[in-house]
């Protein structure tokens, strides 16, 4: 019976992440033909992404107060509607407007992706840190695995659509992407679902704002997702204006790389979890990705530069599946509300990393790597949060 039986709930969430993927990969693959097509500058690209994370910040604002109130069924079944709307909303605004107006469409279309974004970056999580699951850290890392493996399957679908059937017919592979949360609101509705903890018995925001460890969660959840999100929604738009080459090769070598990389990590990660320290391995990982961004930055061959931006995932797989676990872990009872308010801090980087990247290269001729360059202190922030950590875990190790 599917009532009864969790491995309804783990897919759903799974398509929910996928879902995700969809939301947040599909669109900057159309950035540059939004711009010779309708006309769309770099900084209104900026504006669109922008759209997209504010609403999902607002949400995270509501979903984590309100949750365990409304029910985290009814609020991650409105995720996945929102989220087809959104898809099927892009595929129609051309249609249902004209000229600048088609700007003001997609970016409604963005908004509509942005709330269902919001609610499943609050609800997925908890939702499968709730189920009866052995090895918690590795089954989140394998959840979040499943955004890469979306991401991957988005850039190389769609990429193979637009060589094959022509990129002006994008509203089509839109809407077939809007069936991914179709599918994922059907499972919902049946599979059971556990909360995270019991009525009352979650920390309080206040008892969580005293705490210096959770301040250093936050700071990473935001270095995170500029991190990740910096990377995957401009390195199309660098392969193809900055570098030179053709859509479809900047496409795979770039973005689609990044998230076979990203997925490749997770999975490991999933299977080894129990023999690392989550810790050491936020800590690794964020060097790698400060290397890699630095490689794309600074190398004069295309080739490389790519290179830089494919292997960028392997930095990035780990940062936000182990922040989330490492939090759970040293705040057992933190609940719904921190994993919200985590979301929060971590969608607020996919809005400022982006967007920063977007306004700096804007004001140096469009050059994306400028932009690159200033989103370096993300990584670099990272580092420095995930070696106190490491720091304050072996001396309370050594008092004991």
């Amino acid at each position: 019976m599917v009532k009864n039986n969790f491995k309804y709930t783990i897919t759903a969430s799974f398509l929910g992440y996928i879902t995700q993927a969809i939301m947040l990969n599909f669109p900057p693959l159309l950035f540059v033909f939004f711009g010779s097509e309708f006309g769309i500058s770099p900084i209104q690209i900026t504006i669109l992404i922008a759209s997209n994370f504010v609403l999902e910040l607002l949400v995270d604002v509501v979903a984590s107060k309100y949750a365990e109130k409304w029910g985290y069924r009814k609020m991650v079944i409105c995720a996945d509607a929102f989220g087809a709307l959104g898809l099927f909303f892009m595929a129609l605004a051309p249609v249902l407007f004209s000229g600048e107006g088609i700007f003001y469409g997609l970016m409604i279309a963005m908004m509509l992706c942005g709330i269902g974004g919001g609610l499943m970056e609050v609800l997925i999580s908890p939702i499968v840190e709730a189920c009866p699951t052995k090895n918690k850290a590795g089954f989140m890392s394998l959840l979040h695995s499943f955004y890469c493996w979306g991401q991957f399957a988005v850039v190389l679908l769609s990429t193979l659509f637009f060589r094959g059937v022509g990129i002006d017919k994008w509203p089509i592979i839109a809407c077939l992407w809007a069936i991914v949360p179709l599918l994922g609101l059907v499972l919902f509705t049946f599979a059971p679902i556990n909360h995270l903890v019991e009525d009352g018995k979650g920390a309080t925001l206040g008892s969580l704002l005293k705490s210096f460890t959770f301040w250093l969660f936050l700071i990473m959840m935001l270095c995170a997702g500029a991190s990740e999100i910096t990377m995957s929604q401009w390195a199309s738009y660098f392969a193809e204006s900055g570098l030179g080459v053709e859509k479809w090769v900047g496409d795979l070598l770039g973005p689609c790389m990044f998230a076979l990389a990203m997925a490749l990590t997770r999975v490991f990660y999933a299977k080894a979890s129990e023999k690392l320290k989550l810790d050491t391995a936020i800590f690794i990982s964020a060097i790698i990705c400060f290397a890699t961004y630095v490689l794309a930055i600074i190398s004069k061959n295309p080739i490389l530069s790519l290179v830089g931006c494919a292997t960028c995932g392997f930095g990035c797989g780990v940062l936000w599946p182990a922040t989330y676990s490492l939090a759970s872990k040293r705040i057992p009872n933190g609940g719904v509300l921190m994993f919200g308010v985590l979301a929060l801090l971590g969608d607020g980087g996919c809005l400022v990393g982006p967007a920063i990247a977007g306004g700096v290269s804007s004001a140096f001729g469009d050059d994306i790597r400028y932009g690159f360059a200033i989103t370096l202190i993300f990584p670099l922030l990272m580092t420095i949060s995930s070696l106190i950590l490491i720091i304050r875990r072996r001396k309370k190790t050594s008092s004991q």
